[in-house]
């Protein structure tokens, strides 16, 4: 999937400060010489290479041996080791429905209640994490499983710093905010918004990350969860509420450049292109890290991001949409363990913070580690978030998230109701299972 394989991991600035914590000392782990730690992950490239440097610093403070296969077929490998009752001590999955997977055919061993408070404790949001990592067993009992670690965020807003400068517009704190900002924009004769829904076969998409985040803006955590698991119905009013919240800045011509009708039909890759030019074809792109890669050639430079601000009228903190890789264990050793506890100590969050292309909502990390202002504005947006969700698009059966959602966005963009196209993408939930 476009969003899932692309996006490196991105937010915006806090709301509110974030305090330092107190110079971390080295990781001190056991005494393990002579146990050999397996690991099975996705890294491959610079992360991989990264990842080695994380290990490398637990095979000298513990003498443990650290072997690890990374590719990008790790997860159809972790499925068949299982299965096959021969795999790795840790395996490490790109997302969590896939470990929920496994957990229900006890292919995972519990870490434990107090791995689970910890997390409740040092990660920022951490009841989020916590239950992001508990499934159910064969059995059908919960369980804590797995440790979040290299997470990222879609939650933002892109924007030509001189842009607003010239015109006198600032950041938006709140969504009531952005809003009087859109309406300002339009009065002022300019588009306030880019957006493109256009990838290929893939087409819709970003319009799918929209909607996530305005139900998360919209409704509470829970509700959220029952939306992605169809426990509510995908034509739910509250369903069809946050689809018009969305539609709200993009089904008005007078918000969008290129009107409403090109939304569906522009590039995801182009429509940013926009705030570049003189006189500025939009004002601001809701999009996740990656698509620097995609503004105009020499331009990056020249942009900066914002938190996609949640409603303060709605009381419900600073949630935060997006992704990351978890570990777990699947075949229980003393030294499986304790590479799960050394994920607890910063060090080994600071070692690849320093290197880039990471994010962690670990409490206790130094934020001045990360290796650019701009990892550091992403990882001070984890740590003040509220709630942290997962792409519910990447949670849903592929014949939903991947299917009837992608295309209800485009016909919604085309015209369609929110209603209209809640029923369809219900009925296409209702006929798989």
């Amino acid at each position: 999937m476009m969003k899932k394989t692309m996006i490196a991991g991105a937010c915006a600035l806090a709301a509110a400060a974030v305090t330092a914590p107190a110079m971390a000392a080295d990781y001190k782990g056991p005494n393990l010489k002579g146990e050999v730690v397996t690991i099975t992950c996705p890294w491959t490239g610079a992360e991989e290479g990264m990842f080695k440097k994380v290990i490398a610093n637990f095979e000298k403070s513990t003498g443990a041996t650290v072997k690890h296969s990374c590719s990008q077929s790790s997860e159809q490998q972790i499925v068949i080791d299982i299965k096959a009752g021969s795999p790795s001590n840790i395996s490490v999955f790109p997302q969590p429905g896939l470990a929920a997977n496994m957990a229900a055919i006890d292919g995972l061993k519990p870490l434990g209640a107090k791995a689970q408070e910890w997390v409740k404790k040092n990660y920022a949001a951490g009841s989020s994490w916590a239950d992001l990592g508990t499934y159910a067993n064969k059995a059908g009992k919960k369980e804590f499983y797995g440790m979040f670690y290299n997470v990222n965020v879609k939650s933002l807003v892109w924007y030509i710093p001189e842009n607003f400068k010239e015109k006198g517009y600032k950041v938006p704190k709140s969504m009531e905010e952005l809003q009087t900002l859109t309406k300002k924009i339009a009065a002022d004769g300019g588009k306030p918004w880019c957006i493109g829904l256009g990838s290929d076969a893939a087409t819709g998409w970003p319009a799918t990350d929209w909607v996530e985040d305005m139900m998360l803006r919209t409704q509470t955590p829970e509700v959220y969860d029952q939306w992605v698991s169809n426990k509510m119905k995908f034509n739910d009013k509250r369903v069809i509420e946050a689809i018009e919240a969305y539609g709200w800045f993009a089904k008005n011509d007078a918000y969008v450049d290129g009107g409403a009708k090109a939304v569906a039909t522009v590039s995801f890759k182009d429509s940013p292109k926009g705030m570049f030019g003189s006189p500025p074809k939009c004002y601001m792109h809701r999009q996740a890290s990656f698509i620097p890669a995609f503004f105009p050639e020499g331009k990056a430079d020249e942009a900066d991001f914002f938190y996609f601000p949640s409603y303060s009228s709605k009381k419900l903190g600073n949630p935060v949409l997006g992704g990351g890789t978890i570990l777990t264990i699947t075949k229980d050793s003393k030294g499986a363990r304790a590479f799960m506890e050394y994920l607890q100590h910063p060090q080994s969050h600071e070692i690849w913070m320093a290197e880039g292309g990471f994010l962690t909502p670990h409490k206790g990390v130094d934020l001045a580690k990360y290796k650019t202002a701009s990892l550091k504005k992403q990882g001070e947006i984890l740590q003040n978030a509220t709630t942290f969700r997962f792409d519910g698009s990447d949670l849903m059966p592929g014949a939903v998230g991947a299917g009837s959602f992608w295309r209800g966005m485009v016909n919604y963009s085309g015209g369609a109701s929110a209603k209209e196209v809640a029923d369809e993408i219900q009925k296409s939930w209702d006929a798989i299972k």
